[in-house]
This record gives C-alpha cells, sequence and structure tokens, in this order.
C-alpha cells in the first residue's frame, strides 16, 4: 500500500519556534483583522444613528399630528340648525 519512504514527516510539537515569516504573516492578518473590526464598528455606529433619528422623527411627526390634532375645534362650536316649522 504504502511504502515507507512516503510516510509524512516527523513533526515535533515540543518546538515552538515559529519562522520569522510565518510570524510576519501572523502579524499581517491580525492586522487586517483589527481594521475590519474597527471598520464593522463604524458601521454598526452609523446604522444605530441612522436607525435612531429615523425613529426620532418618526415619532416627531407622530406626536405633532396629533397635538395639532386636538387644537382644531371647528366642530365644537359647531350648532345643530334650528327645526323649521311648517304647519
Amino acid at each position: 500500500m504504502s511504502n515507507p519512504s512516503e510516510k509524512a514527516p516527523n513533526i515535533k510539537f515540543a518546538e515552538g519556534k515559529i519562522d520569522k515569516a510565518q510570524l510576519e504573516f501572523m502579524k499581517l492578518i491580525e492586522q487586517q483583522n483589527l481594521e475590519r473590526v474597527q471598520k464593522l464598528k463604524r458601521v454598526r455606529r452609523n446604522n444605530l444613528l441612522t436607525a435612531g433619528s429615523l425613529i426620532f422623527s418618526v415619532v416627531g411627526i407622530y406626536a405633532y399630528s396629533i397635538y395639532s390634532v386636538k387644537q382644531e375645534k371647528f366642530l365644537d362650536d359647531f350648532e345643530e340648525p334650528k327645526k323649521v316649522n311648517t304647519n
């Protein structure tokens, strides 16, 4: 089946050494991840500000419309017309 010479190389896990290229690559990936997280935080903050301003606008328009309807008094002074007797 498999030839002993094709066996996987022995890996020494006890050695915790990382070569310089891998270390630089890890730092690059970490920096890119940090930039991505900062961008997502900024986008989330902008989304929350937009949602808050929209909600505030809708509530303001609703409150103003309720307030202005309560001020209307043209129907309060409405008198019922006098009945005319036709005898």
